[in-house]
Parts: C-alpha cells; sequence; structure tokens
C-alpha cells in the first residue's frame, strides 16, 4: 500500500464509543498509510476509552456490550484542523458528554469551517447538530432515531430508499464535506466513500474482480471478521462469509479478547453478531480467488467438520491464496498447508504452527509467504490487510 500524499485522520473518542465504528475506520485508514491520531477529552496520550459493541440480542431496542479498551496517541489540546484531512467520530453514548463539551464542539465547527471532511457514525451527528453545521438543509442520516433532531436541526434527513430492516441499509450519504452513515451494517461502502472522499483511487493489477471468501463459525473473533471484511468491500471485492452449519441470513455470534490487568490472558467477551452472507451448499471454489479463516473459537469449530477440512483442501488444490488471523491457523495447521511456510505467531499458536510443519516467526505481527498471509493477532490487523490486499492485486493511492 503506497501513497504518495500523506493523509491524516483525528478520531474523536470517549468511554463507550462503539468498537466497530471505531476500529474498523482505524484500522483500514492505518493500512493504507494513514496517519491517525486518537483523542479524548481530559485524557492525554497513553490513557485508554473504554469501547462497547452494540447489536440486537432479541429485544426491541439494541444491547450496550462492554469489550475491551482503546489508548489514545494524541492529546486534544495539541489539535488544530489543520494539521488533518479528516475528523471521524465513531457512534455511542460518549457523544451526549462531548456534545456538551465546548471544545470539542468548537473542534467540529472548526473542521467545518475549514472544509474539512467530517465523518460521523449512528449517533455521532449529535455532534453537527451541537456545533450548528446542519442549518440549510445538510443532508444527513443516522440510527432512525436521531431523524427529528437532524430535522430540527437544519438538516434534511436521508434514508437509503426501500429498506426494510437495518440490516438491509448498505448506503451512506455525502453532503459537501459531511459523510454521514446509519451505523455499523454501512462501513463497507462508507469506508469507501471515506476514501475516495481522502482523494484514494483504487487500483487492481488483475482484470476481474477479486473475491474472497471467510471461514467462520460461532465465536469468531469480531474484528478479525468485521475489519478485513469491510476493507475489502471498501476496496471493491466481492466479499463473502460462511460457516458450515447456517444458512444465508443467519447470524454467527462473535468474542472479543480484552486483556485485562494482572492476567495471563485476555477476558473473552461477547461482541457483534455477524451476518452469514451465502449458504455452504452454494459456494464453488472457482468463484474465489482466496480464503480467509479469522481467529477466536470458530477455527476448533471448523477444524472439527469434515466439510470445512474439505474446502479448505479443494482452495489448496486450486493454488488460491489463504489468510489466516490468530487461532485461524488451526484450520490450515490441520489440512496440512503450513508445512515449510513461515507463520506469524503469538505464544499461543507457536507450537500448532511448530508440529504441523510451519515455521512460527514470533518477531512480526504479519508475515506474507508466497500465496500464504498471517497474522498473530487482531492488533495486527492494518499489517495484515496491507499484505492480504497486495496479495490479491489491489492498492490504493493518494
Amino acid at each position: 500500500m503506497g501513497s504518495a500524499v500523506q493523509k491524516s485522520a483525528l478520531l474523536l473518542c470517549g468511554d463507550y464509543m462503539e468498537s466497530y465504528e471505531t476500529l474498523v475506520p482505524l484500522y483500514i485508514l492505518q493500512s493504507f498509510g494513514v496517519t491517525v491520531h486518537c483523542v479524548s477529552p481530559d485524557r492525554t496520550t497513553g490513557d485508554r476509552c473504554v469501547m462497547a459493541a452494540h447489536d440486537f440480542t432479541g429485544l426491541e431496542l439494541y444491547t450496550e456490550l462492554v469489550v475491551d479498551q482503546l489508548t489514545l496517541t494524541a492529546n486534544l489540546d495539541d489539535v488544530t484542523p489543520d494539521d488533518y484531512d479528516v475528523i471521524i467520530i465513531p457512534g455511542g453514548r460518549f457523544t451526549e458528554i462531548l456534545s456538551a463539551d465546548e471544545r470539542c464542539v468548537d473542534l467540529v465547527a472548526r473542521f467545518a469551517e475549514s472544509k474539512k471532511l467530517i465523518f460521523t457514525s449512528c449517533h455521532s451527528q449529535v455532534m453537527l447538530m451541537a456545533a450548528g453545521v446542519l442549518a440549510g438543509g445538510v443532508k444527513c442520516t443516522a440510527f432512525e432515531s436521531m431523524r427529528t433532531l437532524i430535522e430540527f436541526s437544519g438538516g434534511a434527513w436521508w434514508q437509503q430508499p426501500g429498506i426494510q430492516s437495518m440490516f438491509e441499509i448498505t448506503d451512506c450519504v455525502k453532503d459537501g464535506n459531511f459523510v454521514s452513515t446509519v451505523g455499523w451494517p454501512t462501513l463497507g461502502h462508507g469506508v469507501r466513500v471515506l476514501l475516495e472522499s481522502l482523494g484514494g483511487q483504487v487500483s487492481s493489477s488483475k482484470e476481474n474482480q477479486a473475491s474472497v471468501l471467510f471461514l467462520i463459525g460461532d465465536y469468531v473473533e469480531d474484528y478479525g471478521i468485521n475489519v478485513p471484511f469491510r476493507a475489502l468491500q471498501a476496496l471493491g471485492c466481492k466479499v463473502d462469509a460462511v460457516t458450515p452449519n447456517k444458512k444465508k441470513g443467519e447470524m454467527c455470534a462473535t468474542l472479543v479478547y480484552d486483556l485485562e490487568g494482572g492476567r495471563q490472558l485476555p477476558a473473552e467477551k461477547r461482541g457483534h453478531n455477524f451476518l452469514v452472507t451465502a449458504s455452504w451448499d452454494d459456494i464453488c471454489v472457482d468463484d474465489y480467488d482466496c480464503v480467509v479463516v479469522p481467529g477466536g473459537r470458530s477455527p476448533e469449530l471448523l477444524v472439527m467438520n469434515p466439510k470445512a477440512v474439505a474446502l479448505v483442501k479443494e482452495f489448496a488444490g486450486k493454488d488460491k491464496v489463504f489468510a489466516a488471523i490468530g487461532q485461524g491457523k488451526l484450520l490450515l495447521a490441520a489440512t496440512g498447508l503450513l508445512k515449510g511456510k513461515r507463520c506469524a505467531s503469538g505464544k499461543g499458536m507457536k507450537i500448532m504452527v511448530t508440529v504441523a510443519g510451519g515455521e512460527a516467526v514470533m518477531s512480526k505481527g504479519c508475515v506474507t509467504d508466497g500465496k500464504y498471509v498471517t497474522a498473530a493477532s487482531t492488533s495486527d490487523l492494518p499489517a495484515f490487510l496491507s499484505g492480504l490486499s497486495t496479495a490479491l492485486g489491489v492498492s490504493i493511492m493518494f
């Protein structure tokens, strides 16, 4: 991933910000060479903000699940819009507090005055209201509970036509230097608009659109599936996710690993649900260039399923690209595909890689060996996305 022009983004953070809406743009932009600074009022570099997953769990409204934390990388008091090309404000309850903080409201207003890009999601459009920048009929979308307030603020409500469910929404709206999205279900297209608005140009070394298949199951790692899935959508790839025992439209549970203080291993917490996009029996290996196995505990489920093992072997027989994150290497190990391969590995996967005949590389977060791209953990996703995109012949330049 090269960049002729250095781009920079400011991520405005706070406790209980939506984790998906925070990490998807953060990791994707970093993988494409964009510098991202994370700030929050009254906190400094090295402090952390709590993140939460918002999803529907069978009740009338979404549930908030506390998942993990994000480390801040800059100080709010040192920030000026002149140093950035975009400010990104994820959704979450923190925006209610920030909308009453004069420093944060003034910052958003100054980005608007400078005609700098402002990217909002779900509920963070409240910051646009507080800054008074929607007046005059600026087109804006958000979680539907925000509609009346957007209209009261002088904005023009926009909603993707023909939609019956929030999970059917794929689009966002851009009006001038304002990009607004309903929330995490739309981030594939939303990040594509963000990249293009920053001057990014996607190109491919191949004549046909790259196509990628994710193999998942219950308790797949949340960011390990969601970040690369949305990133590849943003790059214009065809992307599907399947699991052996569920059909298109059914949900897989995800998990998040949170390394809490004083423990040998991270705590496992429930993350977002992930919608399976294709049925297993409809999958044809010839329709895909690459198979990706995210981490979490789902690889344990897949390695015990003969259909999953057989599918991976069929991919191997046709010289496809393979990619795995964290424990996802377990499925590649069980099918004999790691023999003689160098793999990025954390301590937990070192023995599994070694006994499968691979070389565990502990010094790098991401390793490419021929058509194999591996990452040690989800914290290595920016490097993983860069390596995977290169393997697929897809790039973006600013």
